[in-house]
């Protein structure tokens, strides 16, 4: 199994593939490369590739610790050293954007182009009362009942009405992908803890800003603080929730490329 050590000893789990400019996918709060393999095979055309499990999630390593997303990035940096990649584009959805956003800021000589999709500037009320629901939901009442939560949330009615045995697989797997319990309350809880807004007019390299219109989870408007704030940001909307990427897989695709191409 691909793993990447990192100078704390912990293992990230990392892949790449295809050939041509190195493009880093990066999931949100799921933590796991999985989001994106309805992707691979529209973004690979041309591009290499690189995947990767959030340490505390997914095929990685889940150590009982402190998490911010500072550390995730920093995470990000030994899976690009271990690959040999000096400068990559960066597509973050989510908790991935936030991410994008410290690489932008702290190691901004590895962004090549940045793609913020779906995503947030800071944690405003609403965003802390939310995320801190999730976490009492995950801690209270379970796995389970944190995963329909999600689903809830994370996709527009119509979709989940006709993709019930979809979400019913991920609410039966979701014992295993969340635990340990303490772990995953620990990286939605890290989400309350991150703004680096006042700092986002340093972001020099070409941005594109993903949301949708009917994200609740994570509203437009961020989206449109996020644009106002970094240089020269571009913008572009959905529909499909807040995992527009998964609905409209092929509109997202076409959208990241078309940046890449003018990035």
């Amino acid at each position: 199994m691909p793993f990447v050590r990192t100078p704390d000893g912990c293992r990230i789990h990392a892949e790449t593939e295809g050939e041509g400019h190195p493009l880093l996918l990066i999931p949100g709060l799921g933590g796991s490369a999985a989001f994106w393999n309805p992707h691979r095979s529209l973004l690979r055309d041309g591009h290499r590739l690189i995947l990767f499990d959030h340490r505390g999630a997914g095929r990685s390593d889940r150590p009982e610790q402190r998490y911010t997303i500072e550390a995730l990035a920093e995470d990000v940096v030994s899976v690009l050293d271990h690959f040999g990649v000096e400068r990559a584009h960066v597509v973050g959805h989510s908790t991935g954007g936030a991410i994008g956003q410290v690489l932008a800021l702290d190691a901004a000589d590895r962004v090549a182009g940045l793609v913020l999709s779906g995503t947030w500037d800071r944690a405003d009320y609403r965003f802390r009362t939310l995320f801190a629901f999730r976490a009492a939901v995950l801690e209270r009442m379970g796995p389970a009942a944190y995963q329909d939560l999600t689903n809830i949330l994370g996709y527009a009615p119509d979709w989940v009405n006709a993709h019930a045995p979809d979400l019913e697989r991920a609410t039966k797997a979701a014992a295993a992908d969340l635990e340990p319990i303490a772990v995953t309350a620990a990286r939605i809880r890290m989400l309350l803890d991150f703004d680096r807004s006042a700092e986002l007019h340093r972001i020099a390299a070409p941005t594109l800003v993903v949301s949708a219109e009917d994200d609740a989870m994570v509203p437009a408007y961020h989206a449109e603080r996020l644009a106002a704030a970094i240089p020269g940001a571009r913008s572009v909307r959905f529909a499909g929730g807040h995992f527009y990427p998964r609905v409209r897989p092929q509109a997202f695709a076409d959208a990241v490329l078309n940046f890449l191409r003018s990035a």
